[in-house]
């Protein structure tokens, strides 16, 4: 059974930062690429962040470029968000996410994505 938990979040001050982690057991997690993604109530889920099996490749969107990194580690099974400069805007669930279909190229549509996480809530006042 695939099992994605997620944990680190918090409140935090703007312009703070947050380290969140995912702890991946089930499957054989250093095959498949990873994503983080968020959802602000009353708004889609969005991709913050996708990082290849061997970490070579990550992808984010404009939003969070220069503010957010993600990395893995394949010997613990977990993969991380290391989120600076955090905004107001930033504030949502964030949700770990697994794509058992692809392993070097990172999709950022939420389809793709076969396994999540329960989220971890991420808040960000002024």
């Amino acid at each position: 059974q695939v099992r994605l938990v997620e944990s680190g979040g918090g409140l935090v001050q703007a312009g703070g930062s947050l380290r969140l982690s995912c702890a991946a057991s089930g499957l054989t997690f250093q095959s498949y690429v990873m994503g983080w993604f968020r959802q602000a109530p009353g708004k889609q889920r969005d991709f913050v962040a996708g990082i290849s099996r061997n970490g070579a490749n990550t992808y984010y969107p404009d939003s969070v470029k220069g503010r957010f990194t993600i990395s893995r580690d394949n010997t613990k099974n977990m993969v991380y968000l290391q989120m600076n400069s955090l905004k107001p805007e930033d504030t949502a669930v964030y949700y770990c996410a697994l794509d058992q279909h692809r392993s070097l190229v990172v999709a950022s549509s939420e389809r793709e994505y076969e396994y999540w996480g329960q989220g971890t809530q991420v808040t960000v006042s002024l």
